[in-house]
């Protein structure tokens, strides 16, 4: 008997107001945030003022902010969030209140001069907010970036976005003027797959959003974070991008340029860097005698230096083969392709690598070792954990026959869940978990082994 209308808001974008009250009916607003570049709806960059407001859509939307806190008696600082349709921002909707403090209240703090965590707690203590709507005035502009442990590829049959995990083998974490890191990480931690993916934000501000920008690009190039996959290099590229550089932001940007933004292919240089690190550790001086043949430098009695091969593989990616060699004057050199005929030496070690922002978990590859697990445990066949976390639900049974997207197994970590399906029709031949099973990335789940007319 009754029909809910909505009006379709094409591109809206995703603008929110902040507020701060006081236990005595003062309340103020302090300016908006954009938040419109999201992934999945969460957002990972925000900033402040929005370049979509002018002075009085602020003013309007601030307004009615302040409305919505006083009419409920709200005490604290809070968010009052809107939807916006980009080609008419004067037509902006309520959307929901977070009574809280919020992940991007740095770039609201830079831009007022005010620490809206020092004055949480002063309005909790009972004072009177000194200042009043006329008072608060926005100067600059300020961008937040999210770095989340998360792995990040595009690649068919790679990982996408999903939560990731390890131990933080180096960090190195961007500082300087406009420039603010608030961060939960040093070297050593653990990141697990108990919490949200956020390790650490990093603001940049400038006397405009230009500079802001180029400043928030350069403190992530600047950001090295080893043994944990972030999104670090991602943001900084989406940072870079036209739209976001011209303010033509809306909450669906970042899904449609998704794969423009991501490195499909692991650069060469990134596994030549990896073979030249493990011949330069391989071949420091130990201070005593070292058998010349033990050494992976190459050297042969009476004749040129051997190759020395490494098999390199990045996960998600196929193996590759570097070779490199000591020459007579000391130097090394090195060069990618397959082994050549003659002599030559293996050497093997894993290499974390960080350029830009981005960071690649460069591994041995057992090119012998992968023939003979291959057929059993990789491939088609076997269904694999895409990230470290927590097996939550096993819908199957070893020896059930399954039809290809089934849901098989369901995988949760960092506040997400993720489905396991079949790759095609078969048979569960492998079954290796349980419910409450923990597992690490790339473990092996199930293997599906493939119909007799699948596979004819």
């Amino acid at each position: 008997d009754t029909l809910l209308v909505e009006r379709w808001v094409d591109r809206p974008r995703h603008i929110e107001i902040q507020v701060l009250a006081d236990a005595h009916g003062n309340v103020v607003h302090l300016g908006e945030r954009e938040c419109s570049l999201q992934r999945r709806h969460q957002k990972i960059i925000e900033e402040a003022p929005s370049v979509l407001l002018d002075e009085a859509t602020r003013a309007a939307m601030g307004a009615a902010a302040v409305e919505a806190a006083r009419s409920c008696g709200y005490v604290g600082a809070g968010t009052v969030e809107f939807i916006v349709p980009g080609a008419d921002p004067s037509a902006y909707y309520f959307m929901e209140m977070n009574t809280r403090l919020q992940v991007e209240h740095p770039v609201t703090e830079l831009i007022t001069g005010l620490d809206l965590v020092e004055w949480q707690l002063r309005v909790a203590a009972g004072e009177h907010l000194p200042f009043t709507q006329d008072d608060v005035t926005l100067t600059g502009h300020a961008v937040e970036a999210r770095i989340c442990a998360e792995t990040v590829s595009m690649k068919e049959g790679a990982r996408g976005f999903l939560p990731s995990g390890g131990t933080v083998l180096m960090l190195r974490e961007p500082s300087g003027d406009g420039v603010r890191t608030d961060s939960g990480l040093s070297e050593g931690t653990e990141v697990g797959s108990l919490y949200d993916p956020m390790l650490s934000k990093v603001i940049a501000y400038g006397p405009d959003r230009a500079t802001a920008l180029r400043k928030l690009r350069a403190a992530l190039a600047e950001t090295v974070i080893l043994g944990v996959p972030t999104n670090t290099g991602f943001l900084r590229r989406l940072l870079a991008h036209p739209a976001v550089v011209a303010g033509e932001l809306d909450t669906g940007l970042v899904e449609r340029e998704a794969e423009s933004l991501v490195d499909g292919e692991v650069p060469a240089e990134v596994y030549r860097a990896a073979a030249l690190a493990r011949v330069s550790t391989a071949a420091k001086d130990t201070g005593s005698w070292v058998d010349p043949f033990s050494v992976p430098n190459g050297w042969r009695l009476g004749g040129e230096a051997a190759w020395t091969v490494h098999h390199l593989r990045v996960p998600g990616h196929d193996p590759v083969s570097v070779r490199t060699r000591f020459t007579a004057d000391g130097s090394v050199e090195v060069d990618s392709g397959e082994p050549p005929a003659g002599p030559h030496r293996y050497h093997r070690a894993g290499t974390w690598l960080g350029r830009d922002g981005d960071a690649w978990d460069v591994r041995d590859h057992d090119p012998v070792e992968a023939a003979l697990t291959g057929a059993a445990h990789t491939g088609a066949d076997a269904l694999t954990a895409p990230m470290p976390g927590t097996v939550t639900v096993v819908k199957v049974a070893p020896g059930d026959r399954v039809t290809a997207g089934q849901s098989l197994l369901v995988v949760e970590a960092m506040k997400m869940e993720h489905v396991i399906s079949a790759p095609h029709a078969g048979t569960v031949t492998e079954l290796d978990v349980t419910p409450g099973t923990t597992v690490a990335m790339d473990q092996v789940l199930a293997v599906v082994t493939p119909a007799e007319e699948d596979a004819a």
